[in-house]
């Protein structure tokens, strides 16, 4: 019998692995290697015609100028790193992978845990999921007006003036001011307008203010009543009616009171009482203010609180991150549930038993078992926002694109939006290659050790 085969139990002979029989190499699953080649050729085509060729044609590329015809060498690198707008591209982008990734990481693992001790657990990880559902362009225009400026328009800005006028009074008419012809009220700063006159008991003071509209007064307005009576009175009003007529500086039929307008008592620079004008627009002030000068603050006047200024040049980045995590909160929720429904749960307990709180059974037993799960997610993160660009195109405004503008953006904008410099654009890409090469590398070997568990 040749060394190359066995028996087995008498029923015949088992060919062996023997080397030097020349016979032809086989996989695992008994496919010749020339087989295997064959089958894995189209797809090796397609790999070097979609990745390999444009990815040698970028570094060949990215050493030649603008429009290709002069070798510049490394000087498209060098303008990278010099050149204001993509040295903010180069910020931008190292904010994104250190803040973003660990967000989304950070609130997938709550949501993971958290939704393990709740009966409607399952329905909460599918409204979170759900933004995954839809594009970065979509996201990115439901942001766009989430952040914009007006409170009538936009979401945030609405919560954030409801929230403040709930705590802080608003101005009711920030756009009036005295009628300059007939008043003798005059600014005084800060917005304020004090009278040049003093108020006398049994003389009503005539406050009229005009440069609102009277079918744009807040509310339905009374019609304004003179004041009258012994003791220190006055009226404010629109001093200005639709379809005109009547006389200057007096309260005439048919024109608006001016109802919540502050008045106060000024002596010597010291504010001596204060009142508020009534529906009808009158008001009334104790004995302490005769003979004192009437001020009308700029709190009457101030413009409304509007809101913050998302996309502006400072906010702009971390209103966008506040999106990305929106949408990717749900995708790290998810893996990291699946990595926690595998946690032997007898460590947990052991825990418990041994005395640890929960922040302690969390801190020490769950987040170390989930650490393969956490590294991973986060990895993957990392290499996805680093050719984030829809959503910064999409939600960031023409004035503050600059501001918000990252590596991927800039790629963009230097090749195809206008620049016109594919070298530059080729260097940023073969930059973006290098950056996410070690990411890939650490996801890898992480995979061939879960393979040789």
């Amino acid at each position: 019998m040749s060394s190359s085969t066995v028996k087995a139990d008498g029923a015949g002979e088992l060919p062996t692995p023997s080397a030097g029989t020349g016979t032809p190499r086989k996989s695992v699953t008994g496919t010749k290697l020339r087989v295997a080649v064959l089958f894995l050729l189209p797809a090796l085509l397609l790999l070097g015609a979609l990745v390999v060729y444009p990815i040698g044609y970028s570094v060949w590329r990215s050493l030649y100028d603008a429009d290709g015809s002069g070798f510049v060498g490394l000087d498209n690198y060098i303008d990278i790193f010099t050149t204001d707008s993509t040295l903010t591209a180069v910020r931008n982008t190292a904010i994104w992978v250190a803040v973003a990734p660990a967000l989304v990481t950070v609130l997938g693992l709550i949501f993971a845990v958290l939704t393990e001790r709740v009966r409607w657990g399952t329905a909460f990880k599918l409204i979170v999921f759900m933004p995954m559902a839809i594009s970065m362009l979509a996201a990115g225009i439901i942001f766009r007006l989430v952040y914009e400026q007006d409170p009538d328009q936009g979401v945030a800005n609405a919560i954030v003036t409801s929230v403040h006028d709930a705590f802080v009074d608003s101005s009711v008419y920030p756009k009036a001011r005295p009628n300059a012809q007939v008043s003798d009220l005059k600014a005084s700063g800060g917005g304020s307008f004090t009278s040049t006159g003093t108020v006398q008991a049994g003389s009503p003071a005539l406050l009229p203010l005009v440069g609102i509209a009277p079918n744009k007064l807040p509310g339905s307005p009374e019609d304004a009543k003179a004041a009258t009576g012994e003791g220190i009175t006055g009226t404010v009003w629109l001093d200005f009616k639709l379809g005109g007529g009547g006389e200057k500086g007096a309260v005439d039929a048919g024109e608006k009171a001016l109802k919540g307008v502050k008045v106060e008592a000024v002596k010597d620079g010291e504010v001596v009482a204060s009142a508020t004008s009534g529906a009808d627009g009158t008001f009334t002030l104790p004995e302490a203010a005769d003979g004192a000068q009437l001020r009308l603050p700029g709190s009457n006047f101030s413009a409304p609180y509007n809101g913050i200024d998302w996309l502006g040049p400072t906010l702009v980045t971390p209103a966008i991150i506040g999106s990305y995590v929106w949408m990717w909160a749900g995708f790290a929720m998810v893996l990291i549930a699946a990595g926690l429904a595998g946690v032997d749960r007898n460590l947990l307990e052991a825990a418990r038993v041994d005395g640890a709180n929960e922040w302690q059974v969390f801190r020490r037993v769950t987040v170390p078992l989930l650490a393969p799960v956490l590294i991973v997610v986060l990895v993957t993160l990392m290499i996805n926002v680093m050719k984030i660009f829809d959503l910064i195109y999409i939600i960031a405004p023409q004035p503050s694109q600059d501001d918000a503008n990252v590596l991927a953006l800039q790629l963009f904008q230097s090749s195809f939006g206008g620049g016109g410099n594919y070298g530059v654009g080729s260097a940023i890409g073969i930059i973006l290659l290098l950056l996410v090469l070690p990411m890939m590398y650490v996801n890898l070997r992480r995979l061939r050790k879960e393979r040789q568990r």
